[in-house]
């Protein structure tokens, strides 16, 4: 009997995390989307790179321990009655969320790497342009 209600209290109490969740996920994606759209220099978007690939060594440790859970749910179904499916289902459902998730964690790293990149490479040649001077402009515009 006891058993019971310490499972009991624990799903309760991991469904109340889950749901609670992405309220706080969705306060925190709107500042970063808000600063990844000001990032003006090269360290602004490693920064937002490395904010990024932050989160997704996050999100994979959460696919880790719903791996994990799952792993668990499956072996020992038998303690969880009718409700083994529906913990296997939602845990599964969770994994796939998380690997969607990382992915677009990744990719999003990713872009701003290269646009990092990019901006380095842009300002490495207006410095080249400003060293040469204006007498190779006219040099150049007389050829």
């Amino acid at each position: 009997m006891m058993n019971t209600k310490n499972i009991v209290a624990t799903l309760s109490l991991l469904g109340l995390f889950v749901a609670l969740s992405p309220s706080a996920a969705v306060a925190e994606d709107f500042g970063i989307h808000a600063l990844a759209h000001s990032a003006a220099t090269p360290g602004d978007h490693e920064a937002m790179a490395k904010y990024y690939e932050d989160l997704a060594t996050q999100t994979q440790e959460k696919i880790r321990e719903q791996r994990q859970l799952l792993e668990h749910y499956e072996d020992k179904s038998y303690l969880y009655g009718r409700q083994a499916q529906d913990l296997q289902a939602h845990t599964d459902a969770l994994i796939h969320k998380y690997e969607k998730e990382a992915t677009a964690n990744i990719k999003e790293a990713a872009l701003h790497r290269q646009l990092a990149s990019k901006l380095e490479e842009n300002s490495y040649s207006a410095a080249r342009l400003s060293a040469v001077g204006p007498s190779h402009k006219n040099t150049v515009s007389e050829e």
